[in-house]
């Protein structure tokens, strides 16, 4: 399926259209996915990654096309889709009641950083060149000490943690770090996304259409050549 929509770039938009998005999200996705995994364990960069990926494709393929931010609505969604992915990632680190109330918090958190302007496409620019803005730098600083504050309010008060300061340390410093690592390659990011070449979309569309007919295929030469996996 999804090697159709490459081939059929063209019918769905060109430059702007979904498979841009799609793109993004897919990048996000792994680049934030492999960073809170490394700091955090596999389960929660799955989670954390996949919310995150898809909230920041959305909003960066807006800023791409020159049209202001989405609505206090829109945002208020998008913060509650990543306070949720987080969530799930905790969940079976720390149990349901840390896990919802770790959510709420960092999601109203969100909220009022968007309120103040302070939203993923600030700075928005897309080049070849990564690159780190001051306002950028402070929001990474603030993100870092309110998920610090975040988990130590959590143990103290709904799910105690052995070794509090560790933990809520650990979880700052990797989504802080994860976000600046973010931040500072987006450009370059946005750069890849809004300039692939068709031709190699629909190569890569064929790649795809042929992956999907092999793995179509896998259980009739298992069956054909009589081989068990259990």
């Amino acid at each position: 399926m999804l090697g159709s929509l490459y081939l059929a770039y063209d019918l769905l938009g060109g430059q702007h259209g979904p498979l841009r998005l799609l793109t993004r999200a897919v990048t996000y996705s792994v680049v934030f996915g492999i960073g809170y995994a490394l700091g955090l364990g596999l389960f929660f960069g799955l989670a954390a990654g996949i919310a995150t990926g898809i909230t920041l494709a959305i909003e960066f393929t807006r800023a791409a096309r020159g049209l202001d931010h989405h609505s206090w609505f829109w945002e208020g969604l998008f913060s509650a889709i990543r306070g949720f992915g987080f969530g799930i990632g905790l969940y079976r680190i720390l149990g349901f009641g840390f896990a919802v109330a770790f959510a709420m918090l960092i999601t109203i958190g969100q909220i009022v950083a968007y309120a103040r302007g302070m939203r993923p496409a600030m700075d928005y620019a897309a080049s070849r060149r990564p690159r780190l803005t001051r306002r950028q730098f402070w929001g990474t600083v603030v993100r870092t000490v309110g998920y610090m504050v975040t988990a130590l309010i959590c143990s103290a008060f709904i799910h105690h943690v052995d070794h509090a300061w560790s933990f809520a340390i650990r979880v700052g410093l990797v989504t802080g770090i994860v976000t600046g690592v973010g931040a500072t390659t987006n450009p370059y990011i946005e750069y890849y996304a809004d300039n692939l070449p068709e031709q190699r979309l629909g190569a890569f569309g064929i790649a795809l259409i042929l992956c999907g007919f092999t793995l179509q295929s896998l259980q009739y030469w298992l069956a054909l050549f009589d081989v068990r996996l259990s």
